[in-house]
């Protein structure tokens, strides 16, 4: 049986824990660990890289120089691949390197992978992690209590924890992902795997998806909420009334002047 060294939630050793027998039996098979890793990183490639044959680089219409008589070689284009500044033969072009693995395959790269971090002795167990708040100080001093200050540490909650996450965001050898995301890759670039209790002895995972807001934080707020209260409560300045316009006077109608006659009438 397997034995991982047990650490409470303030970096305190307290013995050894065996891990699962049924998970962890020391079997490590390498070539699936090689493809499960191979396929990890095929996947991770843009595949946005191009190059210019003849037919797409710009110029060479014409024909440098005549085919006889110059003493030189025969050219029909400088933009042929034998010249400088010429299109590229055999070159990249965008395509997908996207690669498939079965499933049972890559839970048993996975299954490989914690059992090498244990046979080893570079797994630990801790029985908690319960942060507050985001706070990098608090987890980088966690890790130079266990000892594992400068190592590249995997860290494994049980379920989305989103405070211990934002912890070690900032730290550029500390990942935190739940325990069940992990992959073969992620476990294999860790110097140390830190394993939340919970996540191996089957506890329900804890999804973690708000975080409280700090002290400082709350005080801005109140502020903030301070002033638009004053805004609002303010008077405001009650407008003068405007004198009140004249009345216009009515405009006089022209009379309308008489039709001239028209001669040969009395």
């Amino acid at each position: 049986m397997i034995e991982a060294p047990l650490y409470t939630a303030a970096g305190k050793k307290q013995g050894a824990h065996p891990l699962p027998a049924d998970y962890f039996d020391g079997d490590v098979n390498e070539p699936v660990l090689h493809q499960a890793v191979k396929v990890y990183l095929a996947n991770q490639r843009q595949g946005t890289h191009a190059t210019k044959t003849r037919r797409w680089v710009t110029g060479g219409n014409q024909k440098p120089w005549k085919q006889k008589g110059t003493g030189r070689a025969r050219s029909g284009s400088t933009r042929s691949p034998l010249w400088p500044g010429g299109g590229t033969v055999f070159g990249p072009h965008p395509r997908d390197y996207r690669q498939d693995i079965p499933k049972k395959v890559r839970l048993l790269a996975r299954r490989s992978s914690l059992n090498a971090r244990a046979r080893e002795g570079s797994l630990w167990l801790i029985e908690s992690l319960e942060f507050s708040g985001p706070k990098t100080s608090q987890l980088a001093g966690l890790l130079k209590t266990m000892g594992l200050e400068g190592k590249k540490v995997l860290l494994l909650t049980n379920g989305v924890r989103k405070s211990v996450y934002l912890s070690g965001r900032n730290l550029p050898t500390v990942e935190v992902l739940p325990y069940s995301d992990v992959s073969t890759y992620n476990v294999l670039w860790s110097d140390a795997v830190v394993v939340e209790q919970g996540a191996l002895t089957g506890a329900a995972p804890v999804f973690e998806t708000k975080v409280e807001s700090t002290p400082a934080k709350k005080a801005v707020a109140k502020k903030t909420a301070a002033k638009v209260e004053a805004k609002v409560a303010k008077p405001t300045a009650a407008k003068k009334d405007k004198p009140a316009s004249k009345p216009t006077a009515a405009k006089k109608v022209p009379a309308k002047k008489p039709a001239p006659k028209k001669k040969g009438t009395k």
